[in-house]
């Protein structure tokens, strides 16, 4: 158990993760929340926080009874700033120390992009710079009409490694990638969904009820039909040509080996709800 499970475990699975209360959890049924909880700092996210939440997405991907994660930004600023830019003298003054932050950066930014469970960003405010990335990680983007969003390194002399930019380029492609770090801006709401760095963009009053509603149906479906879809994805991301090993292949036939599929199968033809557990 990683020192961040033993914190959840100790909270009831339902309060602060870190010794500093920077990040949240809250559970509700098969969904579980994540806060960046640093409202004065814009939810801004310390190079201690970006190895936490890795772990905290980690151990809730192993838990079987969470089916969604929702990530927030705590008050009505920012869903994140991004990197916290205060540690940038400690981690970031050279490329050695840089090296080991972006390591930091990419273990969380992969997990997110790579575990089984879907993830949902729920966006508030402003998604900047490793914000915005930390976004892009995630599978979902529900925004409110006065979100901004855009990775604008470039106005502190830095890139973006290429992990972030592999997320980048897939979401929006080559040119609106381009747009988005050349310029420097941060794209409102409406330009943010028209080039699909948001899937929804809602009132603002309306953005819990959106995406808690979305996550409650992705948590009432198929557990295991979500986490192979998600493998496969990176599976084709990863090789577009589709020169697949066998086993890579025959990833999507292994559902049929599943009770779930029978359930959901049987469920069907019986016209009733389907009652998945995740075998």
């Amino acid at each position: 158990m990683s020192d961040t499970a033993a914190l959840v475990k100790d909270a009831a699975a339902d309060g602060q993760v870190d010794a500093d209360g920077h990040i949240l959890l809250r559970r509700d049924g098969a969904i579980a929340t994540v806060t960046i909880n640093r409202p004065a700092q814009r939810n801004a996210i310390s190079f201690t926080m970006w190895t936490r939440l890795t772990e905290l997405m980690r151990d809730l991907d192993a838990d079987r009874n969470v089916r969604c994660v929702v990530i927030c930004g705590a008050g009505g600023e920012a869903f994140s700033a991004g990197a916290d830019i205060s540690d940038f003298d400690e981690y970031r003054s050279d490329s050695t120390r840089g090296r080991v932050y972006n390591r930091a950066v990419d273990g969380l930014l992969e997990t997110v992009a790579e575990i089984g469970t879907p993830v949902i960003s729920m966006i508030r405010g402003f998604a900047a710079g490793g914000g915005c990335e930390l976004a892009v990680a995630t599978d979902l983007r529900i925004a409110t009409e006065e979100s901004r969003l855009g990775i604008p390194v470039a106005r502190l002399g830095i890139t973006i490694g290429h992990r972030e930019m592999y997320g980048l380029v897939n979401l929006v492609g080559k040119g609106n990638a381009m747009y988005i770090l050349l310029s420097g801006r941060l794209l409102d709401a409406d330009e943010a969904l028209r080039i699909g760095l948001v899937n929804q963009v809602v009132p603002s009053d309306q953005l819990e009820d959106v995406t808690y509603k979305l996550a409650s149906d992705i948590a009432n479906l198929a557990p295991l039909s979500h986490a192979v879809n998600k493998k496969t994805m990176n599976q084709v991301l990863a090789k577009p040509s589709l020169n697949l090993t066998p086993e890579e292949a025959d990833l999507p036939l292994t559902q049929f080996d599943t009770r779930d599929y029978h359930e959901g199968f049987r469920a069907f033809l019986e016209k009733r709800r389907p009652e998945f557990i995740g075998e």
